[in-house]
């Protein structure tokens, strides 16, 4: 590495206070996002337009930033908004001619992003379709998923390795008598890669392999966890429900295709490196031409995956920064209340929930401005939900 190369790794990690600003900067776009995208969720409420709705904001609110610089900065969505509702697990954001509608007690999961030159924030959130507190088997499985979260806060960290987190989460979520569902990986973030090489593993089995990672300070993660009630095996059972794509960057092809090579240029013009969604493209072209692309790798598809029907599928996704002085958790939103049937009396995991994140610094009036951009002021230790715990905030 020459040592140009070297000064620029430098400055784009978080040693650089501008670096840290940019990433704040998008979690403080991406915690009001979200913030907006739960009060659109309603019953009959149709699912493209809240998805809309999601996208439109992210726009709009980074449009407004970095207007007058001489360097153009790249900003806008990062993923774009998903409302998966049920048992459908991930990636539902479908297109306009989609008629889908929330109902009273649905099981909502939302799931967006945002960047600023690059610097990603993304999170994750399960919010029921009911008034008053969430019990049963709904609140066990949004529990576990947070509980997991929370213990995962406190082991991604410098020192800590991947399995660690990985090994920790399964544990909880078989305390709540729910599963960690496979497939689902945590990255590592870097300036416009949603995707690092470093991943952490959601269930290690023998199909999916990752290498052992361990985490350092000053890089950036996407922890993302996803439970469920039934076996955590999720299937796709529609190609034609998949609307997000991220662009293969180390992939070419000479499409044979005119509408291919139509929607291909489009993509590589308006969303080049970051996930999008077909909605975003010509649709009466997209289709036919997104199928070629995806044939030859020049597209990598977020695929609409299920559980089985019955099942309660919940997601919390967070964004951490590993600062010198401890974990930053950027994005979050506070849960409803939760009657979980469950109570955790594993004495690891309390061990695990009892260590701090960071050290905390008295004063300073930054906790109420998070609070009131819908982030949940990070406690130093957690508490495990259980069956007298509320919702922890």
């Amino acid at each position: 590495m020459s040592s140009d190369d070297e000064r620029e790794e430098r400055e784009l990690d978080l040693t650089s206070s501008e670096v840290v600003t940019k990433y704040k900067s998008a979690a403080e776009i991406v915690n009001k996002a979200l913030q907006l995208v739960i009060s659109e969720c309603k019953p009959k409420a149709k699912i493209v337009d809240i998805c809309e709705k999601g996208d439109s904001f992210i726009r709009e609110q980074t449009g407004n930033m970095y207007k007058n610089v001489k360097k153009k900065i790249e900003r806008g969505v990062a993923f774009p908004t998903c409302v998966s509702v049920n048992n459908t697990v991930c990636h539902f954001s479908p297109l306009a001619s989609d008629e889908s509608c929330l109902e009273e007690g649905d099981i909502v999961k939302i799931d967006l992003g945002c960047h600023i030159d690059g610097f990603i924030a993304v999170v994750g959130h399960t919010h029921a379709l009911q008034s008053g507190p969430v019990k049963g088997r709904v609140a066990d499985v949004i529990a576990a998923a947070n509980t997991a979260a929370e213990v995962a806060l406190r082991l991604v960290r410098p020192g800590k390795k991947n399995k660690d987190v990985t090994e920790a989460i399964q544990k909880v979520a078989a305390a709540y008598d729910c599963k960690i569902v496979e497939g689902v990986l945590s990255h590592q973030l870097k300036q416009f890669v949603i995707d690092g090489n470093k991943v952490i593993l959601s269930v290690s089995n023998p199909d999916t392999r990752v290498d052992d990672a361990e985490f350092e300070e000053n890089e950036v993660y996407a922890v993302d966890i996803v439970t469920s009630t039934g076996e955590g095996k999720p299937k796709l059972l529609d190609e034609k429900n998949t609307t997000i794509y991220k662009r293969a960057v180390d992939k070419n092809y000479h499409l044979k295709m005119k509408s291919s090579r139509f929607i291909f240029s489009e993509i590589n013009q308006k969303f080049p490196i970051m996930p999008f969604t077909a909605r975003a493209l010509e649709e009466k072209r997209a289709r036919l031409g997104l199928v070629e692309c995806v044939n030859h790798d020049l597209l990598q598809p977020y695929p609409v995956l299920h559980e089985k029907p019955g099942d309660y599928v919940a997601h919390i996704k967070f964004t951490v920064l590993l600062m010198p002085n401890g974990s930053d958790r950027i994005t979050s939103h506070s849960l409803q209340e939760l009657q979980p049937t469950k109570t955790i009396d594993d004495p690891e995991i309390k061990a695990w929930l009892a260590l701090g994140t960071k050290t905390k610094k008295k004063g300073g009036g930054k906790k109420k401005k998070a609070k009131k951009s819908g982030e949940t002021a990070e406690a130093t230790e957690g508490e495990p939900m259980d069956a007298s715990t509320d919702a922890q905030e």
